[in-house]
C-alpha cells in the first residue's frame, strides 16, 4: 500500500486528489474507492489502479 496526504476532497461532488508522501505525486480519489470518510489533510493509505485517465487511489483507509 502506499501511504499519503488528503490535499482536496469534495464531499458534496465525491471525489479529490491524494499527494503520496514519497514521491509527491498526486492522484485521483472517487467517493467510490474510499473505505472510510477523508478530509483534507488526512494521512491515508491507499492502492493504485488504471483509471480513464491514469491511475486513481483506491482502497483509500485512514493511516
Amino acid at each position: 500500500m502506499n501511504q499519503g496526504t488528503v490535499k482536496f476532497f469534495n464531499t458534496e461532488k465525491g471525489f479529490g486528489f491524494i499527494k503520496d508522501g514519497n514521491t509527491n505525486q498526486e492522484y485521483f480519489v472517487h467517493v467510490s474507492g474510499l473505505v472510510d470518510e477523508i478530509r483534507e489533510n488526512d494521512e491515508v493509505v491507499y492502492d493504485l489502479q488504471e483509471g480513464r485517465k491514469g491511475l486513481n487511489a483506491v482502497n483509500v483507509k485512514l493511516a
